[in-house]
């Protein structure tokens, strides 16, 4: 819209000019005897109602003004000059920009055309192709746009936007990378438009690299529990995520991130943690779904109720048997349980005392799945309120089943400092 009121303003001025003024302000047709060097009135009133018809909006009846003054014979450069960039301002506003492309090459070719005008129309053409969705036309004009010296930043997002829908990804990725860098030097934060392209983009082309740098500057930039759930509802589609043995683990960070939104939430993360054999986890859960009026309410408060007994059972079952299972942990062949057993002090209140248990099963030979054990290690530091030791730990997590994910998200979330 704003390089479309530009090209009214540049055609009606340049009409104006060629047609003369008259003190008064008023404009005025110039003689006969000045023909060759200005707009005759039979041209000029069809270019008058041109721009009065652009004005209030009408726009294809503009252009057929135009045409009308096309029709007008033996035309000068002048008139032909106005013609086309009365066509220009028309055809904007329609949309029309394969007429846009035809008046820019006519004023061009006219030697009349500055270099700045230039720029500005090649940006108004490239736009119009990206709304009526020729996104190879706009791509075109676009990086045309650049070669000829333009440095927009709008054009920049035309440009980017031109290459994502015409479905080169590694462009996208490569110029929305380098935009990002070059505003975080300058000390500004990225806009959030553009860091979701990166991120489309990447899925699309299956960059795993650019994704996380995507998803990690979003979170950083931009954080709010709607894009938490839009990120962790998008984790369990990605290949290789091992959804089924993570779901507790993505309730954990739905919990954190404010993404608890039912009873049924509440009662299913809890429940998961019994299993795993943290009750303590799962009585902490309850506990907030009764805080938060989602839990102990209505026709299932009964059940709800049992739920919490049962947790507070469990809990009592673990402690009675902790020494039993400390024992059995110390004569496993493996650290599995320790790391179990860990977890689970952690929740308790007891992170230190958790970590100890921990770091006993990494350093103990046969553990199942060592990555997921040191995102737990990062937990129970988290836990215990050590952001830096945590931070630590989630960094060294390299798995390809989803554990890396699942710490990287946690070393961004741990940046609030909230537990």
């Amino acid at each position: 819209m704003k390089q479309m009121k530009t090209w009214v303003a540049v055609a009606v001025g340049a009409v104006a000019l060629a047609m003369g003024q008259s003190p008064s302000g008023r404009l005025e047709f110039v003689g006969a005897a000045s023909a060759q060097e200005g707009v005759r009135p039979e041209v000029g009133k069809h270019l008058r109602d041109a721009a009065n018809f652009i004005k209030g909006g009408k726009y294809k009846e503009a252009l057929a003004k135009v045409r009308d003054a096309e029709n007008v014979g033996g035309r000068n450069a002048t008139e032909n000059y106005n013609i086309e960039a009365m066509r220009v301002a028309a055809a904007s506003g329609a949309g029309d920009a394969d007429s846009m492309v035809r008046g820019y090459d006519a004023m061009k070719a006219s030697g009349k055309l500055a270099q700045a005008e230039q720029l500005r129309m090649m940006e108004s053409i490239a736009g119009t192709y990206l709304r009526s969705k020729d996104n190879a036309k706009a791509l075109s004009w676009a990086q045309r746009y650049f070669k000829e010296g333009g440095s927009s930043p709008a054009m920049k997002q035309v440009l980017q936007n031109a290459q994502f829908l015409s479905g080169d990804m590694t462009a996208t990725i490569k110029d929305t990378l380098e935009e990002i860098s070059a505003d975080e030097k300058a000390g500004r934060a990225p806009s959030k438009d553009k860091l979701n392209l990166l991120l489309f983009a990447a899925q699309k082309k299956g960059d795993a690299a650019a994704e996380a740098l995507a998803t990690e500057k979003l979170l950083n930039f931009y954080p709010d529990p709607k894009l938490w759930a839009q990120i962790l509802g998008s984790l369990p589609q990605k290949k290789g995520f091992a959804s089924d043995r993570y779901q507790l683990d993505l309730f954990r960070l739905r919990l954190a991130t404010g993404n608890m939104r039912t009873a049924d939430d509440y009662m299913e993360m809890a429940q998961l943690a019994a299993q795993a054999g943290v009750p303590e986890e799962g009585k902490l859960v309850v506990d907030k779904g009764l805080a938060a009026g989602l839990l102990g309410q209505g026709n299932e408060g009964a059940r709800h109720k049992r739920l919490a007994d049962l947790m507070v059972k469990k809990i009592a079952e673990a402690k009675a048997g902790e020494a039993a299972n400390l024992k059995a942990a110390d004569e496993a062949r493996d650290g599995n349980a320790y790391v179990q057993l860990g977890l689970a002090a952690a929740f308790r209140g007891d992170s230190k005392g958790g970590v100890v248990l921990i770091e006993k099963g990494i350093a103990k030979e046969g553990l199942k799945r060592p990555e997921d054990a040191k995102l737990y290690l990062g937990l129970a530091h988290f836990l215990g309120g050590d952001l830096s030791k945590a931070q630590a730990a989630w960094k060294s997590v390299r798995g390809s089943d989803g554990s890396a994910d699942l710490a990287r998200l946690w070393i961004i979330q741990s940046r609030t400092g909230k537990r």
